[in-house]
């Protein structure tokens, strides 16, 4: 159950490092059984996600991503105020914010270094113009 100060919404993607995207896709689908979704390439990289379970979160599988610099990304009510919260409780973020597709994100770290991010659904139609497109 979410407590009333939590800020986090959802857990909607897990976004994990895919060098050879070809490899993982298959990993993930014909590996895992999961279902591919979409696959885009965009200035010289591809992203593609893949559905694992009935629910979220999906799997961002990309080309860009370091190695072992996987993340967890959870959708929240308002990016500026979970900034604030973890300025105030003396968190910092990772690099400044940036754009996905469906909103704005930040990453940062808990105190054993795995790295999270939270975004904020500013663009809820962002989901529905990348399903089934396989560039």
């Amino acid at each position: 159950m979410v407590t009333p100060s939590a800020p986090f919404i959802s857990l909607d993607y897990l976004y994990f490092s895919a060098p050879d995207i070809d490899q993982a896709v298959r990993f993930y689908t014909q590996g895992l059984g999961g279902t591919l979704i979409w696959r885009v390439r965009h200035d010289g990289t591809t992203v593609a996600a893949v559905r694992l379970t009935a629910a979220d979160p999906l799997v961002l599988l990309a080309e860009h991503l370091a190695t072992g610099a996987g993340l967890a990304v959870y959708r929240v009510f308002s990016l500026s105020e979970v900034r604030a919260r973890l300025s105030r409780e003396g968190w910092r973020t990772e690099g400044e914010p940036f754009e996905l597709p469906p909103g704005p994100c930040i990453v940062f770290r808990d105190p054993g270094q795995q790295r999270l991010a939270a975004y904020e659904r500013a663009r809820p139609q962002a989901d529905k113009i990348f399903e089934g497109r396989f560039d």
